[in-house]
Order: structure tokens, then sequence, then C-alpha cells
């Protein structure tokens, strides 16, 4: 009777051992609808549901500052105001590699809205300028300014250029 009992306990103690983590593949940013000028990080799967098993600490980079988020139900809160329209850069590096979203969050009125921004914008846009360019020399000085207030825009919008690359960066290496 003792081996059965002991037998029983291993045999949970192992499957404790191997129970199965819960990791963040994906995420959205949402208006935070508890706190004025904050957003909300949601857990979610490939088809944008939210993802209610998602509970504890998980850490993200936040426009290049490291931020522990405690998830409930799938959704966490960025506790940062954010006082006028910016770029947030969110990245979770886990097991399965290194998940990443752009975001421009547009403030009108005291709302919040996120927009997410693919990272094939930010490559075809200045390729696309600069393909133009290429081909239409009176196009030169046009696209030069276009590309400064592309630019000027990013960084006014706290975007800078190392964050524009590590985007388009992230994004390639989730293509393989």
């Amino acid at each position: 009777m003792k081996k059965y009992l002991i037998l029983l306990l291993l045999f949970v103690a192992t499957g404790q051992a191997f129970a199965d983590t819960i990791s963040i593949d994906h995420f959205t940013v949402v208006q935070n609808p508890f706190a004025e000028d904050e957003v909300a990080v949601q857990a979610t799967d490939s088809a944008l549901h939210v993802r209610e098993d998602v509970n504890g600490v998980f850490t993200f980079s936040m426009n290049g500052f490291e931020e522990s988020l405690q998830f409930d139900k799938g959704t966490a809160f960025y506790r940062h105001k954010i006082q006028k329209s910016t770029f947030l850069y969110a990245k979770h590096v886990n097991d399965n590699g290194t998940h990443s979203n752009l975001y421009y969050i547009y403030r009108n009125s005291g709302k919040l809205m996120p927009w997410h921004i693919s990272w094939m914008w930010l490559l075809i846009i200045p390729c696309a300028l600069i393909l133009l360019a290429y081909m239409f020399k009176r196009f030169i000085i046009i696209a030069v300014i276009i590309f400064i207030i592309f630019f000027y825009f990013n960084h006014a919008n706290n975007l800078s250029l190392g964050r524009f690359f590590e985007s388009i960066i992230d994004g390639l290496k989730g293509l393989f």
C-alpha cells in the first residue's frame, strides 16, 4: 500500500513538473477603460481574441524601457500617462521568440486610439520614395522634402531611428 501511495505521489509531482507554461505570442494595445490617458495590453490568440487564461507577471519592453506587466484574465494595464499622440513600440521576448508591435497612439479629445503600424509600411514608404526619385529625376527634391517630413514626424512622436529599424528587423525575423 505504501508503494502505491509513493508512486501516486511521484506521478502527481512529475505531472506538475511538466505543466504547460503560458506564453504570450500575440498581443494588442487598447485604450484602458478604467483610467484616463492610459493604455492596456491584451494577450490574444492569432485571431485577436483575448486569451483569458493568461495570468501573472510578464516582462515587456515599452519604447525601450523594461516593464513588468501584471496580467489578469488576459489584460494588463500600462500605468504611464500618455499626454500627446505618440508611437509605442511594445516588445515581448519568450521561449517562442521575440514578439513586437508598433502602435501610433492617437490622442483626440481625451480619448486614446491605438493604431497598429505594420513593419511593412515602415519599409515600403521609404523604398517607394527612393524608387520614385530614381525614376523621375525632377522628383528628387520633393522626395528629399518628404523624407525629412517623414523622419521628423517619427522623431517628434518618440519613434527614434533605432526603434524604426528594430521594428523592421523584428518583422523580417518573423518571416523566417
